[in-house]
């Protein structure tokens, strides 16, 4: 009951978030305009925010550690090396890049069929071994990292300044036609993983533990893994890149909802990161006026938060 009232403060704060960033300096005027561009804006975050926090929960159980996100098996650093590489391939002027449909269609499918493909194979050579998964996940984060590091110090500077706005996580400009794209597919993958979302609490346990309780743990996480990249490549692919935004909706609920049952860790993981979003979004907008992206304080304030979780993990150690 206790974790059941946490879950309606944090949808009321959600909704109290929504209102506010509709409707806080908005000339009446101009409401139609305003609503036409703070709508899509709104439907963006709370996409991202579901599969962002959605995606560490499940993420952080499968590989039994609470300090690790998604972003460790490099879609990141895939996302970046795509829209580097079109830039300089084809320059900033290319339509991949211009338009944003066009755009969001090749990073989202690049980077689905890149993970999925590549880490099916791996898991499978590495026999369900999720630390080898993650091994090479960093492997190649980091060679798409200096791929892409390699690119950008040789197109030209103007182009540079192009591909910059496109590296950044934005909620500027959000096209409805993408989003209903995103939609649809999230809405796809529900079915697919719904029924296999209620074993999270066994593995919990570990392995060893799930499979004498008789839980097809191989199978599960096979699955689970590559629902939690598309997930993630979704949100990337949006919106662009935001790394510790997972690592620090997760934890704080894990804080707040102090429960080990997954039905509830999701479900507040998403009302947080739609809460850290919103909020964050209102106040790099109405305070900050855009002297900075929002992306850069949540990975600031989530980089000191994982120093923090490093060191309380030592000390317990």
């Amino acid at each position: 009951m206790q974790a059941k009232r946490k879950i309606g403060w944090l949808t009321g704060l959600l909704i109290v978030g929504i209102v506010l960033f509709l409707f806080v300096g908005v000339e009446w005027s101009y409401f139609d305009y305003a609503m036409k561009n703070r709508i899509p804006k709104v439907f963006a975050m709370l996409l991202s925010a579901f599969c962002i926090g959605g995606a560490t929960v499940v993420f952080q159980t499968i590989s039994n550690n609470h300090i690790l996100t998604p972003s460790i098996l490099g879609l990141d650093s895939l996302y970046v090396l795509v829209q580097t590489f079109i830039v300089f391939v084809l320059g900033s002027t290319s339509p991949l890049i211009v338009n944003k449909q066009y755009n969001f269609m090749i990073a989202l499918t690049a980077m689905i069929f890149a993970s999925v493909a590549l880490y099916k194979v791996l898991f499978e050579r590495g026999k369900g071994d999720v630390m080898f998964l993650l091994l090479v996940g960093m492997i190649f984060g980091t060679l798409f990292g200096s791929l892409s590091s390699f690119m950008q110090r040789v197109i030209d500077p103007n182009e540079f300044l192009a591909l910059q706005n496109n590296l950044f996580a934005s909620f500027n400009n959000i096209h409805t036609s993408i989003l209903t794209i995103a939609i649809i597919i999230m809405l796809l993958l529900i079915p697919f993983v719904w029924d296999d979302l209620k074993y999270l609490d066994v593995m919990t346990l570990g392995r060893d533990h799930a499979i004498n309780l008789g839980v097809d743990y191989d199978r599960i996480v096979k699955k689970l893994i590559v629902v939690v990249t598309i997930l993630i490549s979704i949100s990337t692919a949006l919106i662009g890149p935001i790394t510790f935004l997972g690592l620090l909706v997760v934890n704080v609920a894990r804080q707040i909802l102090k429960t080990y049952k997954h039905s509830y860790l999701i479900l507040g993981s998403m009302m947080l990161g739609g809460i850290t979003l919103l909020y964050g979004q209102l106040i790099v907008e109405q305070v900050l006026g855009f002297t900075t992206t929002l992306s850069v304080v949540v990975n600031l304030i989530g980089g000191l938060y994982f120093i923090y979780l490093l060191l309380k993990e030592s000390k317990q150690t």
